[in-house]
């Protein structure tokens, strides 16, 4: 298996027993949900329709309310303490929990077994702020997406797996008893699988518990709105919630009433659906790079918005069928439609979610960490309360229930392009993440000699126009360039320049006025920690050998003392935003696309041994013969 592979983490005991432990809390969960709704809905003499329908939805809303009622403490209690041992204890708690459900199983006790569920919510959200703040403590920061992705793409399998095994066993003869050895059988072997987790220190071990959930949540949200990348991701995450509810929450009545299926159907379905999650939160760590690549975002998006359309379209009308089986079904070439939109559906759900979660985990501060998850969890609560409300209200207006699908789609739409007018670092990362994969194969070397913290100054050889979104797109820390002026004017690359914050300067006999204004804003990016990205060769070679670097690096260091990182670009000279050649040379085939190019960085520079000469020098021996 590769070094690089996220599966390699699942024998790593910084992450296996982790991943295993809360994998089985989450199959548990779903196999007692959906026993109880089939004892409810078949299994207790004496209830009447009308009863059944309460307590169906009643359910529902028990294991929802303790994530408004103990989140924001959940948060407090997993940044004071250690988090390993928290596991634990919420690892026994659910034993105690499943062991009362034996009892509600065994008598048929409804109350009992609400109660139960209600328990089982309350455990839950004490599991979530520890569930993904123990994941940075343990992970390297290459590793958050692809330990995310396994953890997201788990969770949804297990999900489905415990929900048919639920039904299943409820179906035996004696199905309670079936039940209740397997929900304590999988709590035990939660538990056990907790022990082995490592220790992951209290990140804010002096914090003063609040109790009140009213006063902490706002608190939480107000961590939240401190940092709006954060609080828009959380508010992205949150509506993918509310999405991914209104679709599976009219599955059953979509099969039923438009494809003319039964429940087999409705199982096929929800299996191509998690299936998708899978396979793109799994996606998320190849396609990404070993990096939080918030630029898949914008991709989920537009394929949740484009294929929610396409399930519209592809059975606009109600089948005339009625009961077919999933063989039945799969046997009519024009269904197959619906399944590829599903699968798709999950896949760019599994690329929009996981990227958020891993920004999030990188983003927070390590002490407000856990309380931001906990916000997350309860705006996850509310919004999919708000997608039960919606689709009532919208069904009740003469909606049917592709015209509710279809308009979810289309909201789906407006919300994206509303947060990425708030952020538009999220689609500039999108196509740079674009430009980068479709024309370029990149191999990188030496890019963790660039400090995770704290201020740098970064110098690269200067060979195409693109050089700035190659760099940026692959170094790991937002970086801000210095660019010719003429450069950072180019149309569209513009945008993305000016939203990744870019210092455009000029000669001082162009413009002495903007030359001094950039040095000054190069001075104030690094006196606030960030990293500085400048080519001082001063223009774009001509030749494909590298230039003459000025002394304006001299200056910068001179005033304002910070490392600098040698960088070098190969490959690039030729390629279509190079000067070689006419610009139909440059374009033609196979130079376009997938030219094999790499990114190669030395160790960090004391200032004091800065020039521009050595420098230069560097930079030609990293460069090599290949431009």
């Amino acid at each position: 298996m590769s070094e690089h592979s996220q599966f390699r983490l699942l024998g790593a005991k910084r992450f296996g027993p982790f991943f295993a432990t809360q994998t089985l809390g989450a199959f548990n969960d779903n196999v007692f949900k959906n026993a109880l709704i089939i004892l409810v809905t078949f299994g207790i003499a004496g209830l009447s329709p009308e009863d059944i329908n309460i307590y169906v939805n009643l359910a529902g809303g028990l294991f929802i309310l303790p994530f408004f009622l103990f989140s924001a403490t959940a948060g407090q209690i997993a940044e004071k303490y250690e988090k390993a041992a928290l596991i634990r204890a919420i690892k026994l708690l659910e034993i105690i929990i499943m062991l009362t459900a034996v009892f509600g199983l065994i008598s048929a006790n409804i109350h009992v077994l609400l109660g139960v569920l209600f328990l089982m919510g309350a455990q839950s959200a004490l599991f979530g702020p520890v569930k993904y703040s123990i994941l940075p403590q343990h992970l390297r920061e290459d590793e958050l997406v692809g330990g995310n992705a396994l953890v997201e793409a788990a969770t949804f399998l297990a999900i489905l797996l415990g929900t048919m095994l639920g039904g299943w066993l409820m179906a035996q003869h004696g199905g309670a008893q079936w039940i209740s050895a397997t929900v304590v059988g999988v709590a035990v072997l939660g538990y056990l699988t907790s022990r082995r987790i490592p220790q992951a220190a209290a990140t804010a071990p002096d914090l003063r518990i609040n109790w009140n959930p009213l006063t902490e949540t706002w608190r939480n949200f107000s961590f939240m709105r401190g940092n709006r990348t954060v609080f828009l991701s959380v508010l992205g995450i949150s509506w993918f919630w509310l999405y991914g509810a209104v679709f599976l929450s009219q599955l059953p009545a979509y099969t039923k009433t438009i494809l003319g299926g039964d429940e087999t159907v409705v199982t096929l379905l929800l299996t191509v659906f998690s299936l998708g999650i899978g396979i793109g939160s799994l996606l998320c760590e190849r396609l990404s790079g070993h990096k939080v690549e918030i630029g898949l975002v914008p991709l989920g998006s537009l394929g949740l918005t484009f294929f929610g359309i396409d399930l519209y379209l592809a059975q606009p009308a109600a089948s005339t069928a009625v009961g077919l089986s999933a063989g039945a079904f799969l046997s009519s070439a024009a269904n197959h439609r619906v399944l590829w939109d599903l699968l798709l559906t999950g896949i760019f759900g599994g690329l929009y979610i996981v990227p958020l979660y891993a920004l999030i985990q990188t983003r927070s501060e390590a002490s407000h960490r856990s309380r931001i998850i906990a916000g997350n969890n309860i705006l996850n609560a509310l919004f999919m309360v708000t997608a039960a409300i919606m689709a009532i209200v919208l069904l009740q207006a003469g909606l049917s229930i592709p015209q509710l699908l279809l308009t979810t789609a289309l909201m789906n739409a407006a919300v994206a392009v509303f947060i990425y007018s708030l952020v538009p670092e999220f689609l500039m990362r999108f196509l740079v993440w674009a430009l980068i994969n479709t024309l370029y194969r990149i191999r990188k070397t030496g890019l963790d000699n660039i400090p995770d913290e704290g201020p740098c100054v970064v110098v690269c050889n200067h060979v195409s126009f693109v050089d700035a979104l190659i760099l940026g797109g692959n170094i790991r820390r937002p970086v801000r360039f210095v660019m010719y002026y003429k450069i950072f004017r180019i149309p569209v690359l513009n945008f993305i320049f000016r939203t990744a914050r870019a210092i455009p300067i000029a000669g001082a006999r162009e413009d002495e006025a903007l030359m001094n204004k950039a040095f000054d804003e190069i001075d104030a990016a690094l006196a606030n920690g960030d990293v500085v990205g400048i080519f001082p060769e001063g223009g774009l070679t001509l030749d494909g050998e590298i230039q003459t670097f000025r002394p304006g690096i001299e200056r910068i260091i001179a005033r304002r003392p910070v490392p600098v990182i040698p960088m070098a670009l190969r490959g690039l000279w030729g390629s279509l935003f190079s000067r070689r050649d006419t610009y139909l040379g440059r374009s033609r085939l196979p130079r376009r696309f997938w030219s094999k190019i790499e990114i190669v960085a030395e160790a960090p520079i004391a200032a004091e041994m800065v020039s521009a000469a050595d420098l230069e020098r560097r930079v030609r021996a990293l460069r090599g013969e290949m431009a």
